[in-house]
């Protein structure tokens, strides 16, 4: 294991698929407790799918930590990753999108008293939380997302304008028709 590896004091990051982050199984529960429980879990990178592609398409995450046999995790700081600066389709061409040096400027500024907003891009969660939750790692589990209410006018009012459309373009067309001779 990754954590054999390192001395206390050590830091390390580590990319893992993000079923790692909510799995249910024994080893992945056990794996995320340890890193909050024994060890100080700094942060986690919530990272689109495709930014591994063409080699894999599935979702990663990456795990910020520093071993210290004895705990130390207060509140973890999650980051959603949404653009590294590459298409996340099989060409991974530039784009012009990306969140990458927004996430070092917030992971060297994070401040657990002002980064408390779990709608920004970037959020502290507090460990007592994480526990509450199974160990979940998931950023959608702690993320909040602002839903704005959409109205759309009746069908009736709808197909109503389809029908006018449709007129129109019957008109246009007998115009054409017209012209053609």
């Amino acid at each position: 294991m990754f954590l054999r590896l390192l001395k206390k004091g050590g830091r390390a990051a580590i990319i893992v698929p993000d079923g790692m982050m909510f799995g249910s199984s024994n080893a992945h529960r056990k794996l995320r407790e340890i890193l909050v429980e024994t060890h100080k879990l700094d942060g986690v990178i919530s990272m689109p799918s495709g930014v591994f592609k063409p080699y894999a398409g599935v979702s990663t995450a990456i795990l910020m930590f520093t071993k210290t046999g004895a705990g130390g995790t207060d509140a973890v700081w999650f980051y959603d990753m949404q653009a590294d600066g590459l298409s996340l389709d099989d060409k991974r061409q530039p784009v012009e999108r990306n969140d990458i040096p927004d996430l070092l400027r917030r992971w060297h500024s994070r401040d657990l008293l002002k980064d408390v907003n779990r709608g920004e891009q970037a959020f502290f969660v507090s460990k007592e939380s994480i526990v509450e939750n199974g160990y979940d790692l998931s950023i959608n589990r702690y993320k909040e997302v602002e839903y704005t209410e959409v109205v759309y006018e009746s069908p009736k009012v709808i197909l109503g304008k389809l029908k006018a459309l449709e007129d129109e373009i019957r008109v246009d067309l007998g115009e054409l028709e017209g012209l053609l001779g």
